[in-house]
């Protein structure tokens, strides 16, 4: 069952997104890309206050998501990042992204915190951060 709300074009929207964002870190790494993008619907908090929907988070401007302006983030999804996206918006959560908000690819080792959220792990190229349970009792 979804634990947020999404119809087909939503789905297709995650999945463009967690193509273009991580396609080199594996379906492993496009999975925890779904999973930032679910918390972020999820949240309403912090940076993420009335982000309610999917083109709202994918689409969040200041803070949101850097593929949105390449053009590899315009192209058709496809079948297996369907399935990946649908995946996350059915609630598989995947550690060290399970209950992040935020991610980057840093050169060199992940800080141990990143704008004053708590670093959770590392998968490949990306940290994982996320917020406190009292600053976000939503994505817990």
């Amino acid at each position: 069952m979804a634990v947020i709300k999404a119809n087909s074009s939503d789905v297709d929207l995650l999945a463009r997104l967690i193509r273009a964002e991580a396609e080199g870190e594996g379906e492993q790494g496009m999975l925890m890309v779904g999973n930032v993008g679910v918390n972020r619907i999820l949240a309403n908090c912090l940076d993420f206050l009335n982000i309610r929907n999917m083109n709202d988070m994918v689409f969040q401007s200041p803070g949101g998501f850097e593929a949105t302006q390449k053009g590899y983030f315009y192209q058709r999804a496809r079948d297996r990042d369907r399935r990946l996206a649908q995946r996350t918006i059915n609630g598989e959560r995947t550690w060290p992204a399970n209950n992040a908000l935020w991610f980057f690819r840093p050169v060199g080792e992940c800080p141990p915190t990143w704008y004053n959220q708590q670093n959770t792990g590392r998968f490949k190229s990306h940290c994982f951060f996320r917020p406190t349970s009292e600053d976000c009792p939503n994505v817990y």
